[in-house]
């Protein structure tokens, strides 16, 4: 089992010291950071929008995995990619045109990213796996940190696993939802690990990255 990429939520940060909780986060060996864009439309819960992705782009080094949850996110794209996202993740179930979107994504110089709600199947992103970067696998219902995982998602990133292998297609799978070093073994065939209050909130965030990347080792 390769080694996944961990991808810290910021939505469980000390937004009063987001340069120091950035800085932290790199130094234990976080690979990507995870903005969590919510308008209170999609979903019941209103996060943060450009002005922080901005200042978040002015302190890290890292790659920023924005996730937007919002409401018509084709408004949104080139905004997000000028306050410096490296990875635009938009929602399957809220545009009718997901194909486009990559593309635009694409011509913006972005990584393009799908992600997909618990209850939406895998097999809608077959014919569109060839085309995008990264798929989300949402393993709570979206909208608020610190929830469990739903055990059925499970079974949907080992379907996605074997859909992308069939397809030929290069996207990597995330997870996104109520991960924890016991619960990470279960979305094995994922490449990609979000991690907000399982991490942030740990006294030691280092253990919990060591943990979690220990987990998959396991699987080998």
């Amino acid at each position: 089992m390769k080694r996944p990429l961990i991808a810290p939520s910021l939505l469980a940060a000390d937004f009063g010291r987001l340069a120091d909780e950035i800085a932290d986060l790199e130094a234990i060996g976080a690979d990507w950071l995870h903005c969590d864009v919510m308008d209170g439309v999609f979903v019941p819960n209103i996060s943060f929008g450009l002005p922080v992705v901005e200042a978040i782009r002015r302190y890290a080094r890292l790659p920023l995995d924005v996730h937007l949850m919002i409401q018509r996110p084709e408004a949104y794209l080139e905004p997000f990619a000028q306050a410096g996202a490296d990875i635009i993740t938009f929602h399957w179930e809220a545009t009718s045109h997901p194909d486009r979107l990559v593309q635009e994504i694409h011509r913006l110089g972005k990584r393009a990213g799908i992600a997909i709600n618990p209850a939406t199947p895998v097999e809608l992103l077959a014919d569109i796996l060839a085309v995008v970067d990264i798929v989300c696998v949402m393993s709570v219902n979206p909208g608020f940190g610190g929830q469990r995982l739903i055990p059925y998602v499970a079974k949907k990133v080992q379907r996605l696993a074997v859909l992308r292998a069939q397809v030929g297609s290069s996207a990597l799978i995330e997870v996104d939802g109520g991960i924890t070093p016991e619960t990470a073994p279960l979305v094995k065939g994922a490449d990609i690990i979000v991690a907000g209050h399982s991490l942030l909130r740990a006294s030691d965030r280092k253990a919990v990255v060591g943990a979690l990347r220990a987990s998959f080792e396991s699987l080998a």
